[in-house]
C-alpha cells in the first residue's frame, strides 16, 4: 500500500517528465529548447531589460541614478497621474516586444503562468496594498475577434499566485475605440475618454476597495488613467497599475 501511495503521489511529476521527453520545453521567446517549461533561454533573458529600482515613485519610470525615496520623474511632477502608482516587469522592446506580440496576437497564451510569476515579483509592493485585481477590458467586438483578453489572462494568473480576488467584469469598455497605435498622449486621451464604465448596480463592489489594474503594455498611460478615473468616480479608494511591459522614452 505504501508503495502504491508513493507511486500515486509521483504521477504528476512523472507525467510532466514524460511530456518533456515527447515535447521538450521551448524558450518563450525564440523557441529553442530550455530546461524548464515556461522559461526563456539565457540569450533571450539577457535581451530583456527588466525594470526595478531606482524609479519614479508614482509611474515607475526608471532612473539612471538613485534620487532617493519618493522621487518623482519630470512627467509626474508636471502632470500627476490619475492612478496612485504604476509598475512594470520590463521595457517594451526587443525580446520583450516579441513576447508581448506573440502573447497578444499570436495565441501564445502558454506563457501566461510565467508572466504571472514575473508580475507578482514586479508588483510585490502594490499587491501588499491590493483588495481587488481588475484587468483592462476589451470591447466585446474586439474580444470576439481576438477570442481572449490578454489582460484578463495576466490578471487571473497574478491573482492565483497572490491569492487575491480578481473580477473581470466590474469594469467594461462601453465604446469601441480605434487602436491607440501611432497616437500621442493627447490623442490617446481623447480616444479613450468615457470609454469605460462600471456596470449598473456593481458600484458597491468597487466602493472603498484598493484596486490593482493589470494590462500588457503601458505606453502613455492614457488608457489606464481613464480606467482609474472611472473606478475612482465609482468609489474606489485607490487604483494602482501593473503591466507586463512599458514603453520607456527619454523625458524632456
Amino acid at each position: 500500500m505504501a508503495m502504491l501511495t508513493d507511486i500515486w503521489t509521483r504521477l504528476p511529476a512523472l507525467g510532466h517528465l514524460a511530456l518533456n521527453v515527447i515535447l521538450p520545453p521551448q524558450c518563450l521567446a525564440c523557441r529553442l529548447p530550455v530546461g524548464q517549461l515556461g522559461s526563456v533561454c539565457t540569450s533571450c533573458w539577457h535581451g530583456i531589460d527588466f525594470l526595478g529600482k531606482p524609479h519614479c515613485q508614482r509611474c515607475g519610470y526608471p532612473f539612471e541614478v538613485d534620487q532617493g525615496d519618493g522621487a518623482l520623474c519630470g512627467a509626474c511632477i508636471r502632470r500627476p497621474p490619475v492612478y496612485d502608482r504604476a509598475r512594470s516587469v520590463m521595457v517594451y522592446g526587443g525580446v520583450a516586444r516579441g513576447l508581448v506580440i506573440g502573447f497578444k496576437h499570436g495565441d501564445r497564451i502558454h506563457a501566461t503562468p510565467a508572466f504571472g510569476r514575473w508580475l507578482a515579483r514586479a508588483g510585490r509592493e502594490l499587491l501588499a496594498d491590493t483588495d481587488l485585481i481588475l484587468p483592462v477590458p476589451l470591447h466585446r467586438w474586439r474580444l470576439a475577434r481576438r477570442r481572449y483578453n490578454q489582460a484578463a489572462l495576466l490578471a487571473r494568473a497574478l491573482a492565483d499566485i497572490a491569492e487575491k480576488p480578481m473580477q473581470p467584469y466590474l469594469l467594461r469598455r462601453i465604446r469601441q475605440t480605434p487602436t491607440q497605435g501611432g497616437l500621442n498622449y493627447r490623442a490617446r486621451t481623447r480616444n479613450v475618454r468615457r470609454a469605460f464604465a462600471i456596470p449598473a448596480g456593481q458600484e458597491a463592489r468597487i466602493a472603498g476597495r484598493r484596486i490593482l489594474l493589470v494590462d500588457d503594455v503601458l505606453t502613455t498611460g492614457a488608457t489606464v488613467s481613464e480606467c482609474a478615473a472611472t473606478l475612482l468616480r465609482g468609489g474606489a479608494a485607490s487604483v494602482d497599475v501593473l503591466t507586463l511591459t512599458r514603453v520607456v522614452r527619454p523625458q524632456s
